[in-house]
């Protein structure tokens, strides 16, 4: 059974393994390897502030009562009216049980709920499994692009997906 559930300042651990687990197997063959190591770490402690944050929502998805999925929401910087969709993650665990769906589902619902017109995000260009699953849940290409170095001084390409209401 898939629950979904505002996150809180107690989750700030399992927000971290979920992070990191997805992102060592989606993210990490883009970097050296150290780089990428230090990286999964950095990503297991951040969650801790950042669940605390009243300016943003973080949605967390259980599967029968184990959390595998997380969704980190907030106002465009750059887009008035929408909201963006920074974070986006599920544990490789999870990977085809619905789970992203039904995340995705809730995050959409609460923005919608929230005001928000529709919603943007970025993804890297050379993750074939993540742009799969935002066209599958209703987002477009923007045609927009740009580079996002992640502290190792290569930058790699991110494209834009948007969706409305």
């Amino acid at each position: 059974m898939i629950e979904i559930r505002r996150a809180t300042p107690t989750d700030g651990d399992v927000l971290g393994e979920i992070h990191a687990a997805s992102w060592e197997a989606a993210y990490a063959p883009f970097f050296e390897a150290e780089f990428a190591s230090r990286e999964v770490r950095a990503r297991l402690t951040r969650w801790h502030a950042r669940v605390t944050d009243d300016t943003a929502t973080i949605l967390l998805a259980e599967l029968d009562g184990r959390p595998l999925a997380l969704s980190f929401t907030g106002p465009s910087p750059d887009r008035p009216g929408l909201a963006e969709i920074r974070t986006f993650f599920a544990h490789p665990d999870a990977w085809g049980t619905g789970i992203a769906g039904a995340l995705m589902t809730a995050t959409l619902r609460r923005l919608h709920d929230d005001g928000y017109g529709g919603a943007h995000l970025w993804t890297l260009r050379d993750t074939p499994r993540s742009r799969r699953f935002y066209a599958k849940s209703g987002f477009a290409e923007s045609g927009a692009v740009r580079t996002h170095d992640f502290g190792d001084g290569t930058p790699l390409a991110q494209v834009e997906y948007v969706r409305g209401r």
